[in-house]
């Protein structure tokens, strides 16, 4: 009895043993025309095996990389591609590098850093200035859902200091009140806290009118 264990090493598991064992056979040729029509029915025969590939990009490419991987990189075929090497796909990727936002400023992501870069390009004037209090205000709102708790202004003036090496200073202020975008948010809630309280009052009106006909 032969075990799976006395035969080759499945490269590619999801292949199955029929392939394997085609690509094998396929290394024993001597014609080289031969070799070639059969790695090229082979690829094929991959293709109709693993129908999930032909969604990715260059799934072609991709068919013919895992020939030469089944074959470890022993088949001498021509490729419409170029023949890869055990070096080149074993190549480890590079180390990612931590987001620069670590310790007691992460809750506030990455997009504020990129914000904060972004105001401090600008040249002084009031694009500038609004767009450092829409940064503190979105600070403000990130500070407090991250810590679920009420946060000082002067804190936030002194986080948005330090970000950006001192370079955006708001201490000057008193209080986040005086930004633009507080006041436009706190109108545009009460406009539609009116609107539902002016609804929700039609709608008891409603109801009695019914009540008092019954």
């Amino acid at each position: 009895m032969e075990y799976n264990t006395q035969k080759t090493q499945l490269q590619l598991p999801e292949y199955g043993r029929i392939i394997q064992q085609l690509v094998e056979r396929c290394k024993e040729i001597e014609n080289r025309e031969e070799r070639n029509r059969l790695a090229v029915a082979i690829v094929d025969f991959m293709g109709q095996r693993n129908p999930m590939l032909r969604d990715e990009e260059n799934y072609k490419h991709k068919l013919w990389d895992h020939l030469f991987i089944l074959a470890s990189y022993d088949l001498d075929v021509d490729s419409p591609y170029h023949i890869p090497t055990a070096e080149e796909l074993n190549v480890k990727p590079k180390r990612m590098a931590y987001p620069a936002l670590q310790g007691e400023f992460k809750f506030y992501g990455k997009s504020i850093l990129q914000l904060i870069d972004k105001a401090i390009e600008l040249e002084n004037g009031d694009e500038k200035d609004a767009l450092i209090q829409v940064i503190a205000n979105n600070m403000k709102k990130s500070y407090n859902v991250y810590n679920k708790e009420h946060v000082q202004d002067d804190v936030i003036f002194r986080h948005l200091k330090d970000l950006s090496n001192n370079r955006l200073d708001l201490t000057v202020l008193d209080s986040l009140e005086k930004s633009k975008i507080y006041y436009a948010s706190n109108r545009t809630n009460k406009s539609h806290n009116g609107k539902n309280n002016l609804n929700n009052q039609n709608k008891r009106r409603t109801y009695q009118n019914n009540k008092n006909r019954k």
